[in-house]
């Protein structure tokens, strides 16, 4: 039976501008859950922050907010090297978690923290927001509906790419102060031990920005797909091959100077061609979703009037009032830095 009556107590590390934009302006809306209190480092906004968006507790570090019996999940949002430790906290502590992508930089850290979530049964999602999309659900549906009934005959090929863009889209409403962020706080290495140290922060950026795209080719693909060839060795511009085991996928990555975001995933069939295109994750606008026939015929269709980063804090509220599995879980997600560690492995001439 599903809990419907108690409101769930959540508690928000980070104050940012993800942090608020993302996640305290979602949080503080939908029902089902109250935040309730704050960690932010930087005293100065945090106290700014929490009376905004009236958190009524505000704490110094998530060490001291996790005294609070009040505070039964926790939203991890911090620089990226300090995710895996808060994160590994909060589950250690009883604490259910939503954080950031990536979860961890290496698989070594990644599978501490599923142990820890699983050791207690508690509901520890990662921040794959695009898989929350109200267009990338439609597009997992129909690409599912096609395979299972053979009307757009065999998938030949999935293509996967990230060009990025304008990241803000002119955001505006979020706090930010001069203040420093303090040292002293634990970080996990960005890279795994074999990663040469002058290449650290390469796979760091490498693991931050795609990871995203990686986790939806394996969603749409319905399984982890096998690393085939890697092409890193330029800045900008870089190109991944898979077998997914009846087709082949690629993964294209380049960041280009542009207003316009281009990111998404295409499924080409023997008789045409789905098409998710991503909006800049700040957009509060679905995914584009489109139908190319062999026929010529073209069908656009209209995915809910959404944005994916609500519709994952409601998704997380939901699995926690459910106990299910998150759709972006972090043991779903070990196989995306396994992923990850494969490509630079062949990249590194280690496999």
């Amino acid at each position: 039976m599903i809990e419907t009556e108690r409101s769930i107590g959540i508690g928000m590390v980070g104050a940012g501008m993800i942090g608020q934009l993302a996640h305290l302006s979602n949080f503080a809306e939908i029902p089902g859950c109250h935040v309730t209190a704050l960690a932010e480092l930087r005293s100065d906004l945090g106290r700014q922050v929490a009376d905004k968006f009236g958190v009524p507790k505000l704490y110094p570090d998530h060490r001291a907010m996790l005294d609070d019996p009040m505070v039964e999940a926790v939203i991890v949002v911090t620089r990226r090297p300090a995710t895996g430790p808060v994160a590994l906290d909060c589950l250690n502590g009883g604490r259910h978690v939503l954080s950031e992508k990536p979860m961890a930089h290496s698989m070594a850290q990644a599978k501490r923290l599923v142990t820890a979530a699983q050791a207690r049964d508690l509901r520890y999602a990662i921040g794959f927001m695009k898989r929350h999309d109200a267009g990338t659900a439609l597009a997992h549906q129909l690409v599912q509906n096609f395979r299972d009934s053979g009307e757009m005959g065999r998938v030949l090929l999935m293509r996967s790419w990230c060009y990025t863009g304008e990241f803000a889209c002119n955001s505006k409403g979020f706090i930010m102060t001069g203040e420093t962020r303090p040292d002293g706080i634990t970080l996990w290495p960005v890279a795994p031990d074999w990663v040469p140290p002058d290449r650290h922060e390469d796979y760091a950026w490498f693991l931050n920005v795609f990871i995203h795209d990686i986790n939806l080719l394996r969603h749409l693909a319905g399984g982890t797909p096998r690393v085939r060839s890697v092409d890193l060795d330029r800045c900008n511009g870089r190109l991944v091959t898979f077998d997914c085991g009846d087709f082949p996928a690629i993964l294209e990555m380049a960041e280009v100077n542009s207003a316009h975001w281009s990111e998404g995933v295409e499924v080409v069939f023997e008789k045409g061609r789905l098409v998710l295109s991503l909006a800049s994750p700040l957009l509060r606008v679905p995914a584009a979703v489109t139908l190319h026939r062999s026929n010529g015929e073209v069908v656009a269709f209209q995915p809910d009037w959404s944005w994916s980063f609500r519709r994952q804090a409601e998704a997380f509220v939901a699995d926690i009032r459910s106990k299910r599995e998150p759709l972006a879980s972090g043991a779903d997600s070990v196989a995306d830095i396994q992923l990850v560690e494969d490509i630079w492995r062949r990249h590194l001439g280690h496999a």
